[in-house]
């Protein structure tokens, strides 16, 4: 497949984006996953680029973490960090980052509450869906504490990370 010189750069910056999000990092002492930013990024992604291209953007960003770039959450990276138990959340991204970009395109929203409801569908429910799948194979914990340690703590501050996409969302369209 050929892209154009500003899909390309776009790509590169979304890829960027995530990788440099994921240093904002907040550890919690009662779960292996952190809160980050990492997750606008993939929401940016979603917003700014069709969905192929999307989804690639994640997939350079998790090869790059794979080659041993800090790009994962806190500035970790290699296989390690990706079949732990916080990968899931990150494999995510990929689906996440297409599944956003699609919604965008299909519905063409133009109210706040619809991209808030795009955003959520694509960020949270997909990327906690691998998550605590992952979660819950890498530690062995039940289900219910998947949801206790890898999903309660981080729903505030995923929604408000919504809200800002979604504020973001019209400025953003003009840039496609």
């Amino acid at each position: 497949m050929k892209y154009s010189s500003k899909e390309l750069v776009r790509i590169a910056i979304c890829s960027a984006l995530t990788g440099i999000l994921a240093w904002i990092k907040v550890p919690l002492p009662f779960t292996p996953v952190p809160i980050s930013a990492q997750t606008f990024g993939v929401m940016i992604s979603g917003l700014v680029l069709p969905p192929p291209l999307a989804a690639l953007s994640q997939l350079i960003y998790i090869l790059l973490g794979l080659l041993g770039l800090p790009v994962f959450s806190g500035g970790q990276s290699g296989l390690g960090t990706l079949a732990g138990p916080t990968g899931g959340y990150i494999i995510g991204f990929i689906p996440a980052a297409f599944v956003i970009s699609f919604l965008i395109k299909k519905y063409n929203p133009k109210t706040f509450w619809s991209h808030s409801l795009i955003l959520t569908l694509g960020s949270i429910v997909i990327i906690y869906f691998t998550g605590v799948l992952q979660l819950i194979l890498v530690t062995g914990i039940s289900p219910m504490q998947a949801l206790i340690s890898g999903v309660f703590p981080f729903l505030i501050g995923d929604f408000l990370k919504v809200i800002i996409g979604a504020r973001l969302a019209k400025r953003i369209s003009n840039f496609n």
